[in-house]
């Protein structure tokens, strides 16, 4: 009877303890809609498990890639590398940016520009020179750099997906659902970044049209795709593309035939929509350890949309084996090439091989 006692007593002062404690985030209520039924273009198949993988076992989280003019594959893993793939199956590390590289690009000399979590937007030249083109903008600091695009007159448009909370830190973001994400543009010309939407829930992706009249962004936790009119008679003003998506869009690209490629991470969560109702209970959700919050379903999802926002197809791996956690899609040359946050490889599939596409994709 005595250790039931202290037992209890023990029990009861952990809890009072970890009640008391302040919560890490100060969260809002919201009411997601329902999501979409996987049905249609959302049916679920098993396209992606077609897919080659590159470099498997030897990188780990390549959450973005991108090919530079001499066919070599780039990424950037966990520990902060940004790698190489050489054609014949080469892989070496390229630098190390000291943070965590994500989105990344070419621009049109060669330099690789990247949008990493901690250090901001850099730009690495050829000779592996790293540059800090930006760390803030409008006096608020990024803390989480996430993805970028290049338009054909050379500015920057990239994200701060939250001015609050640092990348490992994301689901706190995803708790609290305050608006804390930015999508900005840096122009060389003037050596700044500028802030082109705020009060962004986590935003994340980013696409320059082909004729550079807008730029998609993804805002990842409202599920949906916003479009950014840069020229033309709504020049400055936004708007929903698409809306109520089957998971939390991450990064976004666009192919030559003007098609919008979103990877998805993950499916909706219930335990999350169902949580989104109740801020006091996220509130101490927030304060658990990361394994007893809720976690992602091992999932290979990635949608195509065209440029009115109508989805035109998809390409899943509903059991995750193959390819999951998909972060970004970025169409080469005739294929498509597959990131993710926490896998251990990279993915690779021709544009013939999916049905409705054409064969001029070939």
């Amino acid at each position: 009877m005595k250790w039931l006692m202290v037992g209890a007593l023990v029990l009861f002062l952990l809890l009072g303890s970890f009640l008391l404690t302040p919560s890490p985030i100060d969260s809002k209520a919201w009411q997601p809609p329902s999501p979409p039924p996987m049905t249609g273009v959302l049916a679920p198949n098993e396209r992606l498990r077609l897919a080659d993988l590159l470099a498997r076992g030897q990188v780990f989280g390549p959450e973005d890639t991108t090919v530079s003019a001499e066919g070599v594959l780039f990424a950037g893993t966990q520990d902060g590398r940004i790698v190489r793939l050489f054609p014949d199956g080469r892989l070496d590390t390229w630098l190390k940016t000291g943070g965590r590289p994500l989105g990344m690009v070419f621009d049109d000399a060669g330099n690789l520009i990247v949008a990493d979590a901690w250090k901001g937007l850099l730009s690495i030249s050829p000779e592996k020179n790293v540059t800090v083109l930006a760390r803030e903008a409008e006096g608020t600091p990024f803390r989480f750099t996430d993805d970028v695009d290049i338009a054909a007159d050379g500015r920057i448009y990239f994200t701060d997906a939250s001015s609050r909370f640092r990348q490992p830190e994301y689901r706190l973001d995803l708790l609290e659902m305050r608006p804390h994400g930015r999508l900005l543009r840096y122009s060389a010309q003037t050596g700044k970044a500028e802030v082109l939407l705020g009060n962004l829930h986590f935003a994340n992706g980013v696409a320059v049209s082909p004729d550079g009249d807008f730029v998609l962004v993804n805002e990842t936790w409202k599920y949906r795709t916003l479009r950014y009119w840069i020229h033309g008679p709504k020049a400055g003003q936004a708007e929903v593309f698409a809306d109520n998506l089957p998971g939390f869009p991450d990064n976004i690209a666009v192919d030559s035939k003007g098609r919008y490629w979103i990877a998805f991470p993950t499916l909706r969560n219930p335990q999350v929509d169902a949580l989104h109702h109740t801020p006091w209970l996220k509130d101490l959700v927030a304060k658990l350890p990361d394994s007893l919050k809720p976690t992602p379903e091992e999932y290979g999802l990635v949608v195509a949309f065209n440029r009115n926002g109508e989805m035109i197809t998809s390409l899943q791996d509903s059991r995750g084996t193959h390819l999951k956690e998909i972060t970004s899609v970025n169409p080469h040359d005739g294929y498509l090439y597959f990131g993710s946050l926490h896998n251990d490889r990279i993915g690779r599939l021709p544009l013939r091989s999916i049905p409705g596409l054409g064969d001029d994709d070939a």
